[in-house]
């Protein structure tokens, strides 16, 4: 009954979005020939219950598993060729001046703890990482801004700091991480998955855009992955 209830009614061949008791009536085999009231009285049984909805948002990626799967032929590949090879695992994240209101000790029945906070404006700061899949290794760079500048410049601090490899770098699908003046002052890409990019984007680098075919190639996560990234746990940390 749970997993009739947790799906959609029209993968089960009922054009609406909700569940009616007929509906369910047709589709678990339980309720075969029950009446509306004796499904009701069923479902109360379990403590199922009639409820106001919430809004919810899932977005799967349609090659979720596949690109899973090519994570780890990646993983496997640069295993084999320490040498030559280096997984990154790439995010970015933000942090404020001012303080958040989070939870803190405080003596009970008395007023709420405090986020002290000053008269200046609460500006932010960007920072960009990778992590070493191997080594565990972090190299990250800050700015006010993370655009395709600063991460043109990171990538050629990640290429300097590991000199004659190849970079596999896995990273979500931020649109500016291909963006096309990105693209193009990296090696030709050999994702088998295309990158995603705005409609309104030109397909094409911008005549200024720099060509410096670093060593690098983007692996992107299934979209809404956060699990497959574990750089993720040093910005929890942090």
């Amino acid at each position: 009954m749970l997993a009739a209830l947790g799906s959609d009614p029209r993968q089960h061949g009922h054009d609406r979005s909700r569940w009616t008791l007929v509906g369910l009536g047709a589709v678990v085999a339980r309720f075969a020939g029950a009446s509306r009231s004796g499904i009701w009285r069923t479902l109360r049984a379990y403590g199922l219950r009639w409820k106001r909805a919430r809004d919810h948002l899932r977005s799967p990626d349609p090659a979720y598993q596949e690109k899973v799967a090519h994570l780890r032929a990646i993983r496997a590949r640069v295993a084999a060729a320490l040498e030559t090879a280096v997984l990154l695992y790439l995010d970015e994240v933000t942090y404020y001046r001012q303080p958040s209101l989070a939870s803190g000790y405080a003596p009970a029945g008395t007023a709420d703890p405090r986020a002290e906070r000053s008269t200046r404006s609460n500006t932010t700061t960007r920072v960009v990482g990778a992590l070493d899949a191997a080594t565990g290794r972090v190299i990250a760079h800050q700015a006010t801004r993370i655009g395709v500048p600063a991460l043109l410049r990171f990538f050629k601090a990640l290429v300097a700091a590991y000199p004659g490899q190849r970079l596999y770098i896995v990273l979500d699908n931020w649109p500016v991480h291909f963006h096309p003046d990105l693209l193009a002052a990296l090696e030709p890409q050999e994702s088998p998955f295309p990158f995603f990019r705005p409609r309104s984007w030109s397909a094409e680098p911008s005549p200024t855009a720099k060509r410096l075919n670093l060593p690098i190639q983007l692996v992107p996560l299934p979209t809404y992955s956060p699990w497959l990234n574990p750089i993720e746990k040093l910005w929890r940390w942090l």
